[in-house]
């Protein structure tokens, strides 16, 4: 399959494959490492790859690397995954296939699930012990579950090309859908971030960057902490 002229294909250096978003004017993951960054920042950021039955809530599913990443450390330890995301403006399902061919948790059949259903609203699917739903939906204006996510994934782009994500009351609303101890991942370690989720009542720790990047940050809501939004 050609790549779709208006989201050219990039291979990063660990192999696996991002695409430029033309509406934010910069790429969906890592050029340096789009299934590392995935694997680095949120699974193991997150401390998903440890949780015997995550319920992991992203915001801004992309195209589907860290959905992918998440499926397939589940599927090889063999524990239950429930995974909710939120996407504003949905890619390609072209897109989603010709970046995911071959690459870790394409071959699961939740997957191949999800390429014949996308965007098809709503999209609620099951596999096995895995459960997937995409919310097609301005996030800043949805419901987001209470006290639900072990891990969130905070993947939007960038503060400087969509700030509304990382704002101080957005970042309240996320502390709010995390459970006692749930953790928040993002690839962003911009200081006004870091400050929005410390103001949410998170504790905030940086961690090492996935290749590009120095640092990252992980969140996680302590019961006592949790402020209201």
């Amino acid at each position: 399959m050609a790549p779709c002229d208006s989201s050219p294909i990039i291979v990063t250096p660990d192999g696996s494959r991002t695409a430029h978003s033309a509406r934010f004017g910069e790429t969906y993951g890592s050029r340096h490492g789009a299934f590392s960054q995935a694997r680095h920042v949120f699974v193991e950021g997150t401390r998903t790859q440890q949780h015997p039955a995550p319920r992991v809530l992203e915001i801004g599913f992309g195209l589907g690397v860290n959905f992918r990443a998440t499926l397939a450390d589940a599927a090889t330890r063999g524990a239950a995954l429930e995974y909710v995301a939120y996407e504003f403006d949905p890619a390609p399902a072209p897109l989603l296939r010709e970046v995911a061919a071959g690459e870790a948790g394409s071959d699961h059949p939740l997957w191949q699930a999800l390429l014949q259903n996308w965007p098809h609203t709503p999209l609620q699917l099951e596999s096995g012990n895995v459960r997937l739903t995409v919310h097609f939906a301005d996030v800043l204006e949805a419901t987001l579950p209470q006290g639900w996510a072990t891990g969130l994934y905070l993947d939007g782009f960038s503060p400087t090309r969509n700030p509304e994500v990382w704002t101080p009351p957005f970042a309240a609303r996320l502390a709010q859908a995390l459970a006692p101890g749930g953790v928040l991942a993002t690839y962003s370690a911009a200081g006004h971030v870091r400050r929005a989720l410390e103001a949410a009542g998170l504790q905030v720790e940086r961690r090492p960057g996935a290749p590009g990047k120095r640092e990252c940050l992980r969140a996680v809501r302590a019961p006592d902490q949790l402020r209201e939004p």
